[in-house]
């Protein structure tokens, strides 16, 4: 089903026709009943819904609409089934722009709600609480429209299968597109008149999703799929602004690790220039905050101008890693500084007071998506005078015209500073010092303006994305705070977002955890702790991360088809328990698992746990062969599993210099290849080797730091030199 099924031509009635199909459909423009209707309905100050009730800060967006809204539950669907009514559900999240704009348009709007409030049960779902219903729903919408986003807009029947599907609707038709005012009435005679139909696409549309959900294709995985995907991206790389494909253009931190993966496996220097180009595109241009640091959303021209200005959890998470990835690679000091102020603008705008990370921050301020960002070439010289505004203004492309709606400018980079400083006799020191501090300038003036919401939901599933990126960090960049913020999520995670009987859940918010976790909760937690532990060799985040393994093995894992399902085997029924394998904005939890599984098998001797990598990789091998590009963050856990790996052990105490000087050898090389184990000399020694059976008979040489470099568990001499032990590392 490519497009709306073909019984939706015969159904549905443009806004301009005057056709009818059987029944009446009111046109409630000028239905007294809707007149006296909209009479009684007060737009009182303490009016509310039930959504004032939940934690979610979407939901209590809405908390206040004339809708009467439901959160997802089977107090809904019994009304619904109660009062023989569809179901309209909407699924969105706080930082969407037309999320918002669709509820000012509609959702606020008195004739709409009376619609809705008479004809249907409504509900709303926050799709970063609950992802297992947007996947599910999101997939219907794809597969009747051909396309998708948020706002999600579905209409059901009462035991929730889907007849109806699509994304944002004005109020009133405009612009080609349907609204509200001409599509609820038409659904609601649908429904009185022709529910048979209805009944026959619901069937159909499920059917439908449970397909896909079971179409993924078993099949063997090799080098030559890697290939395949870098040849892929080449063709459709931009060389000119770097990224891949057309506006518009996405992050995908994921992808650039891949293309990282196989310039160091093959050698293909196209590989690593197509990252550098990209992450240097990215982060001079608009989506990067050259203010406050972090990254927007996406860009939505080609050239990382404009962006859609929310700022997400998970991007800073995965963009962080490209960057500290890029640095290990090339030593190029730029891209540990994006890295550094990433991490700066977490630590300091979405860090809670608990310890945990929140999740988003909005795009739009005063009711306009970006006002928060923009300057006027006016503002900027008021604030810093003629002198140092004109050149803040030439380096950042500010102009009196504007590049954004009108006079108003995004900030970018148009060059290279010591190219600017050469093309105007400045000094470089003193340039990047003068905009340093013009830049701290307009950095507290904004700070006064009005911001953009933040939604302060803590997610298990981002939380080990950022405490993966923030302990490697720590690695790379030689900072131990970036560990002990890590570490203080972690902990606030393992300690608050669990139930007393170990089970993962999904969210925290105002002392409540709540929804049980789900795939990716678990497999993107289990990353963090195992780069926490290459971090700080703290044993108990290794003997965490392999407890969290076996209760996802458990909890998650196919019996029959092997692979990992996105919700447990204990959660709410759905319409379709699916498995995600496909890399988006953020990679799948089935990808994440891949890596986690085969580099805790190396790490620890785990044989099951390599049998599992080797079952989940085959699992969706046929799926991924056909579209590698879809599958990056799996095929960077396939190119783990595929190895050589190196199993590095360094004996010694962690507080002694040569110690040290091993470790940081390591840490600040790419080696996506590795595992890194440190068996201390002290009593720390008997939890190592409880969980490392492998280290109980390497010993330190002469009291000194000693490193065991072993190749699928063989092991070449034991070396006290820094310098001979990564000529073992990197020997092939």
């Amino acid at each position: 089903m490519k497009s709306l099924p073909g019984i939706w031509r015969n159904l549905l009635v443009h806004p301009s026709s005057p056709k009818r199909r059987k029944g009446t459909i009111r046109n409630y423009n000028c239905d007294p009943a809707q007149a006296e209707r909209k009479r009684k309905v007060k737009k009182e100050s303490d009016r509310h819904n039930r959504l004032l009730y939940e934690k979610s800060p979407y939901l209590l967006q809405h908390a206040r609409n004339p809708v009467d809204w439901f959160a997802w539950g089977e107090d809904a669907f019994s009304k619904a089934a109660k009062e023989n009514k569809p179901v309209f559900l909407s699924i969105g999240y706080s930082a969407c722009h037309w999320c918002q704009v669709m509820e000012a348009e509609s959702f606020e709007d008195q004739e709409v709600a009376a619609l809705l409030n008479e004809q249907f049960v409504s509900i709303k779902v926050d799709r970063e609480e609950r992802p297992d219903i947007d996947k599910i729903y999101m997939t219907v919408c794809q597969s009747m429209t051909g396309s998708g986003g948020w706002p999600l807009t579905v209409v059901m029947t009462p035991d929730r299968r889907p007849f109806f599907a699509g994304t944002y609707f004005p109020k009133e038709a405009k612009l080609g597109r349907q609204g509200l005012m001409q599509i609820l009435p038409q659904m609601a005679d649908l429904w009185e008149n022709q529910r048979e139909e209805l009944l026959e696409i619901g069937e159909q549309a499920t059917e439908m999703v449970q397909k896909i959900s079971s179409s993924a294709q078993a099949g063997d995985l090799s080098i030559k799929n890697m290939e395949e995907a870098f040849i892929l991206l080449q063709g459709r790389f931009d060389r000119q602004y770097g990224g891949f494909g057309g506006a518009p253009k996405f992050p995908s931190g994921h992808t650039l690790s891949l293309l990282l993966r196989w310039w160091k496996r093959s050698g293909d220097e196209k590989g690593l220039a197509m990252v550098e180009k990209t992450i240097d595109a990215m982060w001079r241009g608009g989506m990067y905050d050259h203010l406050g640091f972090g990254f927007h959303r996406y860009s939505t021209d080609v050239g990382w101008l404009v962006p859609h200005f929310e700022k997400m959890l998970y991007d800073q998470a995965m963009l962080a890693i490209a960057y500290t990835e890029a640095y290990q690679a090339t030593r190029k000091a730029e891209y540990a500084e994006i890295a550094r102020q990433v991490f700066a603008y977490v630590l300091r705008d979405m860090t809670s007071p608990e310890g945990g990370f929140y999740s988003a921050e909005n795009a739009d301020s005063e009711g306009e998506e970006g006002r928060f960002y923009v300057w006027t070439r006016e503002e900027i010289k008021d604030i810093l005078g003629e002198r140092q505004a004109d050149v803040f203004s030439r380096f950042y492309g500010v102009t009196e015209a504007g590049n954004f709606e009108g006079s108003r400018n995004i900030l970018h980079v148009s060059e290279e500073l010591d190219e600017f400083a050469e093309r105007e006799g400045m000094d470089p020191g003193k340039l990047r010092k003068g905009l340093e501090e013009s830049r701290e300038k307009l950095f507290l003036v904004r700070g006064k303006r009005i911001r953009p919401s933040k939604d302060d939901k803590i997610l298990t599933d981002w939380n080990g994305l950022m405490i993966a990126a923030l302990a490697k960090g720590a690695q790379a960049l030689n900072e131990s705070r970036y560990a002990d913020v890590a570490a203080r999520a972690a902990d606030f995670l393992l300690k608050n977002l669990r139930r007393p009987d170990g089970r993962l859940l999904h969210r925290f918010r105002e002392g409540e955890a709540a929804i049980l976790g789900y795939l990716d909760d678990y497999a993107f937690l289990i990353w963090g702790l195992l780069e926490l532990y290459q971090a700080t060799f703290e044993t108990r985040y290794l003997k965490e991360a392999v407890g969290l393994t076996n209760d996802i093995l458990e909890i998650f894992w196919d019996e029959k088809d092997g692979g990992f399902f996105f919700t447990g085997g204990d959660a709410e029924e759905v319409l379709v328990r699916s498995k995600e394998v496909y890399d988006g904005a953020i990679p799948s939890g089935n990808s994440v698992a891949l890596l986690n599984l085969a580099r805790l098998g190396r790490m620890i001797a785990n044989e099951e746990f390599e049998k599992k990598a080797e079952a989940l990789a085959r699992a969706f091998g046929g799926q991924i062969a056909r579209s590698p590009t879809a599958f990056a963050q799996f095929l960077v856990g396939v190119d783990f599993a595929l190895g050589p790996t190196k199993e590095i052990v360094i004996v010694g105490d962690l507080d002694e210099e040569d110690t040290g000087a091993m470790l940081a050898a390591i840490h600040q090389r790419f080696l996506p290849r590795q595992v890194l184990i440190l068996r201390p000399n002290d009593e720390r020694r008997e939890v190592i080797e409880q969980l490392v059976p492998l280290v109980k008979e390497q010993n330190s040489i002469g009291g000194k730091a000693t490193a065991y470099v072993c190749e699928n568990y063989a092991c070449k001499l034991p070396t006290t030199e820094v310098d001979e032990m990564i000529s073992q590392i990197e020997s092939d």
